[in-house]
């Protein structure tokens, strides 16, 4: 996706391609709170963004209303997206934050065309939804109301804590649909923490959104991910972090091993380099045969889990589990016509 296709303005001639020659692009740069950010306020064209059929994801469709993530996770597979817009891929990511300030009503709009068939919509995907931008800018309350008024399917995958501002929007949308949340705890080690992600909440928060969304009769799994070879997956840490996902109330819990992909691989390893040098020959030849961890690593890992999770009472996450709550709140009726179900 070129910076182009994601404004109204006319399209930018050659030599301004991607970013700044686009009449509909606002640049801010002196947002009280967000010092040494960016954000380029854009109206976008579309929202709702079809998966690539070769894609590993379990889902068709998704809604990211920004891009970019001042969470600044060293690892994050979404930073080669931003080289589609000519910005870099490193501090570039972490502080240059695209907003789709349409994103809502572009979504309400696109769910109430006759060619909608209320297939299952996946958000935080990409980049988190949930990211501190959304404190500024709030998008996410007119995604899920239109999600909500449409009776459409959808599932949130989140870092941060903002999303319980949205709890009862999310409870009025789970008692019309089926609303899976789940919330990326990938370790408890708060050391590990704060050299990996360090923009994001810490695991603990993150886990008390958990236990909260639980206690509201919205049930949420956790995304174990990632597991970070060598710094995050001895058996002990394993452990501590199972046992407090399971102490969280959550449904579920995935492990993922983590993965490199282009654009992402260059700028861990380069962080490797500088905090743990002594991990970068492993690595390269754990990473030798592409972006993912060999698939021995990737199963003793499940295997574990999976084995943890059963200790402590909790399961591998189940396609399509249904969230509903209990003496739902009225909400205004969806319109009429059929709806699919999670698969």
């Amino acid at each position: 996706m070129r910076w182009e296709n994601l404004s109204d303005g006319p399209r930018a001639a050659a030599a301004d391609a991607a970013l700044f020659g686009a009449d509909a692009v606002t640049t801010r740069t002196d947002t009280p709170g967000f010092r040494g950010i960016t954000f380029h306020e854009i109206r976008a064209k579309s929202i709702v963004n079809r998966v690539p059929g070769a894609s590993r994801m379990p889902f068709e469709w998704t809604v990211n209303p920004y891009r970019g993530c001042t969470h600044a996770c060293v690892y994050c597979f979404a930073r080669k997206t931003h080289s589609y817009l000519d910005l870099d891929t490193g501090l570039g990511f972490d502080s240059q934050i695209v907003v789709k300030v349409n994103a809502p009503e572009l979504l309400r709009h696109r769910l109430a065309s006759p060619r909608w068939h209320g297939e299952h919509i996946a958000m935080g995907t990409n980049v988190d939804c949930y990211q501190r931008a959304e404190g500024r800018y709030a998008l996410m309350p007119g995604i899920i109301e239109a999600l909500r008024d449409h009776a459409n399917p959808f599932s949130i995958l989140t870092k941060g804590t903002l999303i319980l501002r949205d709890l009862d929007l999310l409870r009025q949308a789970a008692a019309v649909t089926d609303v899976g949340v789940s919330v990326s705890v990938g370790f408890v080690d708060e050391q590990l923490w704060r050299t990996v992600e360090p923009g994001t909440p810490a695991p603990g928060r993150r886990l008390e959104v958990v236990r909260t969304l639980s206690e509201h009769g919205i049930g949420c799994g956790v995304l174990m991910a990632p597991v970070i070879p060598f710094l995050g997956d001895h058996p002990d840490q394993l452990r501590a972090t199972v046992r407090a996902i399971a102490e969280a109330g959550a449904t579920s819990v995935t492990p993922l091993a983590l993965h490199l992909r282009p654009g992402a691989r260059e700028w861990f390893m380069a962080w490797l380099a500088r905090e743990h040098p002594h991990l970068v020959r492993r690595y390269e030849r754990l990473y030798a045969g592409g972006a993912y961890a060999p698939k021995w690593y990737q199963r003793r890992i499940t295997r574990y889990v999976h084995d943890l999770a059963q200790e402590f009472g909790i399961g591998p996450a189940r396609a399509g589990g249904a969230r509903r709550i209990p003496e739902p709140e009225r909400v205004p009726p969806a319109p009429e016509g059929t709806q699919l179900t999670l698969l």
